[in-house]
């Protein structure tokens, strides 16, 4: 098994590169976008091969769903220079979450997000961004997210058989299905589902936490650094780690937080047996 993080040092490929074997990680989200000047983009692809260095995802932020056209045509473009990139380095796969009604705030929740002409929005924008590019090296795939799909396996699956496209892919983040304390307490069967039905489709996964309030007389989940909440993490390394798919830390403010969350993630891997490929 492969994992990484965000690293801080990445003015050279020299020192991107450096980072990553100082803090032992085997693979990496790429640093560059579509719009970097091409030379630097190859420098860096190149020193990742030459390393042996994993990019795990190329990422593609944006809202390609938008209500405003403009800014959903906008979206739609940078998602598919953004898996142009991901082809030309050889990502494991180009990521980005299926988008929000929301007129405002491109990831937010919003009542006609999971709705069913939303959903069918989402199969034809993927279809004509994968089409657009026609991936042979790398996947487009979409995060679950708690508000809009794919949000669960099952819708996962349906997106995946509409799709109908041999560059779609699965990019798990396991702690977003988790939207009630059945799922939190219940992780264990939750990942070993993910494992299972989506693990043939899975080619990149977030690392994360979650800590659940317990005074609060309504549900209220927190993102938290990995090894401080409350999710059931060996379930999730032993679940995910015959896939062999790059594991990855996000989301933390500072190298001093991601070491703490590897070292955690390193602890429960050799718990478990699992052999951490690094550089």
């Amino acid at each position: 098994m492969r994992y990484g993080a965000p690293v801080f040092d990445t003015h050279t490929p020299e020192e991107w590169i450096a980072s990553h074997r100082r803090l032992g990680y085997g693979a990496a989200y790429f640093p560059l976008s579509a719009k970097d000047d091409p030379s630097k983009i190859g420098e860096y692809a190149q020193a990742a091969r030459e390393a042996g260095l994993i990019i795990a995802e190329v990422g593609a932020w944006s809202n390609p769903i938008d209500p405003n056209p403009e800014r959903r045509e906008q979206a739609v473009r940078y998602n598919i220079e953004q898996l142009e990139l991901a082809e030309r380095v050889g990502a494991c796969c180009c990521v980005n979450i299926s988008g929000s009604c929301h007129p405002e705030i491109w990831m937010a929740a919003h009542p006609d997000n999971l709705s069913e002409a939303t959903f069918e929005k989402i199969v034809q924008t993927v279809r004509r961004i994968i089409d657009a590019v026609n991936p042979t090296r790398t996947f487009y795939t979409l995060e679950c997210m708690p508000w809009s799909f794919p949000d669960s396996v099952d819708s996962y699956l349906e997106l995946i058989k509409r799709v109908d496209r041999k560059g779609f892919a699965v990019h798990l983040d396991p702690c977003n299905l988790v939207n009630c304390p059945r799922g939190l307490y219940g992780f264990s069967k939750l990942i070993q589902d993910c494992a299972n039905r989506l693990g043939p489709y899975m080619r990149s996964v977030h690392v994360k936490d979650l800590s659940l309030k317990v005074d609060a007389a309504n549900v209220e989940l927190s993102e938290v650094e990995f090894g401080t909440g409350d999710i059931d993490r060996m379930a999730l390394i032993r679940a995910l780690s015959p896939l062999d798919v790059p594991m990855m830390l996000e989301h933390l403010p500072d190298e001093a937080a991601y070491k703490r969350a590897g070292d955690c993630f390193e602890a429960l891997a050799r718990q478990a047996g699992v052999e951490l490929e690094r550089i």
